[in-house]
Formats: C-alpha cells, sequence, structure tokens
C-alpha cells in the first residue's frame, strides 16, 4: 500500500521510516532527494481522512499547522492518504518554558475561535454543539461497552453513577468552537522558544471547547503552576477562556475511563501502561 501511495504522490525519496508514537494512523518520515523531508499519512478509516482533509482546509492560514503538499482519496484498499510539509522542531516537553505555555494558549484560542464555516457542507467533521450533552453521553456509552469487560463490577457502576451525577452539574457548552479532541504535547510542535504549529486532525469536531483542554492539563499544565497560568494568559489573550476548575474535573475522568475503553478495543497486551495509567486516574477520581 505505501508504494502504491508513494506512486500517487510521485515523489521519489531516499529513505522511508514509520514514525512509531503514532496512536491513530500510519505515519512515514521520508527524505526527498533534495533532502527535504516529507510525511505521508495514513489514517485508519475513510472517515478520519475525510475529517482532517476538511481541517486542513478550514484551518489553512488561520492556525499554524503543517502544509497539506498533496492528498490521495484512496481506493478499495487504502482509505486515503496525505503528504505533509514538516514543521520545525521537536514536539512538547514539560521542560518548555512558561513563554512557550503562553504560545501553547495562543494557538489553542485561534483554533478554538475557527466556527463553522457558513455555506459549506462538511461531511466529515461535524458540528455537535446543538446536541453537546448527547454527544458526550454516547461517547460515554460506547467506550462503556468495552470497560465493563476489564473493569471490576463495583468500580464500573461506581464510574457510571459518577458520570451522571457530574453531567448534570456542567455549565453551559462554549462553542460552537473548532475542537481538536486529541490536543497534547505529542501533536504541538515546538521550535526552541516559539510554537511552530499543531498535528493530527483526524478526531476533530465543532462542539464545545470544555472537552478540548483534558490531555493538555493531564500532560503538561499540571505539572507546573506558572506554566498553567502563562497558558491560561496566552489564551485569554485570544478569546476569554472558560473556568476550567469547573469542567476538568469531569473530563478528566470521562478521559480516563474512555481511554480504558481505547486500551480493550486496541488490545489490552500492547497498551498495558496507558491503562494502568488510566485506572490510576479513574480510581483516585472515583
Amino acid at each position: 500500500m505505501l508504494d502504491k501511495i508513494i506512486s500517487q504522490f510521485g515523489v521519489q525519496l531516499l529513505s522511508v521510516n514509520e514514525v512509531d508514537d503514532s496512536f491513530s494512523s500510519a505515519v512515514y518520515k521520508c527524505t526527498l532527494l533534495n533532502g527535504e523531508t516529507v510525511f505521508i499519512k495514513i489514517p485508519y478509516t475513510q472517515l478520519k481522512f475525510q475529517r482532517e482533509l476538511e481541517a486542513y482546509e478550514i484551518l489553512k492560514g488561520q492556525v499554524a499547522i503543517p502544509e497539506m503538499l498533496d492528498y490521495w482519496s484512496g481506493d478499495e484498499e487504502c482509505p486515503g492518504a496525505f503528504l505533509l510539509s514538516q514543521l520545525k522542531g521537536n514536539v512538547l516537553t514539560a521542560q518548555a518554558s512558561p513563554q512557550v505555555a503562553f504560545q501553547v494558549g495562543v494557538i489553542h484560542a485561534k483554533m478554538h475561535s475557527v466556527q463553522p464555516p457558513a455555506g459549506k457542507v462538511l461531511t466529515g467533521l461535524k458540528n455537535e454543539f446543538s446536541d453537546w450533552p448527547i454527544f458526550i453521553e454516547k461517547q460515554f456509552n460506547s467506550f462503556a461497552e468495552d470497560v465493563r469487560e476489564v473493569l471490576d463490577k463495583d468500580l464500573y457502576n461506581k464510574a457510571i453513577s459518577k458520570f451522571l451525577k457530574m453531567k448534570k452539574e456542567l455549565p453551559s457548552p462554549d462553542g460552537p468552537s473548532f475542537i481538536h479532541m486529541d490536543f497534547r504535547p505529542a501533536n504541538i510542535i515546538v521550535d526552541h522558544d516559539k510554537v511552530s504549529g499543531i498535528l493530527d486532525f483526524e478526531s476533530v469536531r465543532f462542539g464545545s471547547t470544555e472537552i478540548d483542554f483534558t490531555k493538555l492539563y493531564r500532560d503538561f499544565l499540571s505539572l507546573d503552576s506558572a506554566k498553567y497560568k502563562a497558558y491560561k494568559d496566552g489564551y485569554n489573550s485570544v478569546r476569554t477562556l472558560i473556568d476550567l476548575e469547573a469542567v476538568l474535573p469531569f473530563y478528566r475522568f470521562t478521559d480516563a475511563f474512555n481511554s480504558i475503553g481505547w486500551c480493550k478495543r486496541r488490545g489490552m497486551k500492547a497498551n498495558a501502561a496507558f491503562y494502568e495509567e488510566n485506572l490510576e486516574i479513574l480510581k483516585k477520581l472515583l
């Protein structure tokens, strides 16, 4: 399949190496004959391909993202593929400065400022905002079927009860906004003290911003109060940040729960460490 995709794009490559830490698609780092680096990305499904295609079209010129050099809509064997430029730098780490955290807030707010385009028909990237509580419940219930098979019965029942109680206490949704749904350090590229851009748009929606802070908080913001403040300042310089303390407990809980279901779907043995990490979070929050 990869050879077919390379042929479709008409590129001549010196080397091709699979990117190991890509969980929702197959990604290959490629070196062209002229020494330039590009990426070939193959989403798992046609829906994910369509979402990402529409995201690149909508975000272009509004938010820093890789340039989509080419794409192929696929065939009966391949769901589609992208040829993408390289963003300069490396993924965001816990060692990043408050200055970088401020810029992460800025780019996150810029993305959340993008609203559904008037008059444009979208087939992959859905607007879930008008039925946001229903969307959240459907997502939770979908993973609950998998979680039930691996979680202790008492713990599972406590989780279901907590979800129903906390959902009633959520404030009014904030949006409709373009939400990433996987906004975490691995999808944020930083070059020294400058944020180069954002990656990975397979799970994007239009919806409420409240869901989009959880993973960044878990993996970056919660580790340093100065960086958390800098992030908030950066976000507020573009648009008003919602009261995160009012929504983070609920979304941290649902993220841990849903992640356990994700591990069951993708294989418990292969994702044992991620499962244990989220089980520990779930127990603490319960």
